[in-house]
């Protein structure tokens, strides 16, 4: 199997006991044991982080948010970088929020097609949502500001290969 995907695994946070169903839920998806290097989480006591680079082929990135969702009372994000002329991928969770996901470029910045910009447009002009609040919603932002603490607590922390299994 071509391996012409990959990405990052963030796991910002986990109690202990999830830990071990963590990388079997990846390991699965990837082919491969997985082991991560988990560290303690300061922005929630009793929590634990790690994160990872993933390897594999198109569609990873999907199946191990699929994965992980099953252990709910987490908090991560994966990513999938944009290969030549194509997009990527950028999926949050949060307990209290569930799964965004986001079609991002080269940059990791997030893409928001025309479509949906016309219909938050069209929305606010109906009467509904303020444009404002319509574009932090296709931004994500909801995600970004309960995320943030989290990833600033894992500044230096280890990163770990991960490969899926050929």
């Amino acid at each position: 199997m071509a391996r012409n995907a990959r990405g990052e695994i963030f796991i910002h946070s986990a109690t202990a006991a999830l830990c071990p169903h963590i990388e079997w839920a990846i390991g699965a998806v990837l082919g491969v044991p997985v082991t991560l290097e988990w560290t303690p989480q300061g922005a929630q006591p009793g929590t634990m982080r790690a994160e990872g680079i993933w390897e594999g082929d198109e569609g990873t990135c999907a199946r191990i948010v699929s994965a992980l969702m099953r252990c709910r009372a987490l908090r991560f994000e994966v990513t999938s970088q944009a290969g030549p002329g194509g997009f990527g991928e950028r999926y949050c969770y949060t307990p209290s929020l569930g799964v965004f996901r986001a079609t991002t470029d080269e940059f990791g910045d997030i893409q928001v097609s025309e479509n949906r910009l016309r219909a938050a447009v069209a929305k606010e002009a109906l009467g509904g949502k303020d444009i404002h609040e319509a574009i932090s919603d296709l931004l994500g932002t909801a995600w970004d500001d309960e995320l943030e603490i989290f990833r600033h607590a894992g500044d230096d922390a280890p990163v770990r290969w991960l490969h899926r299994a050929v």
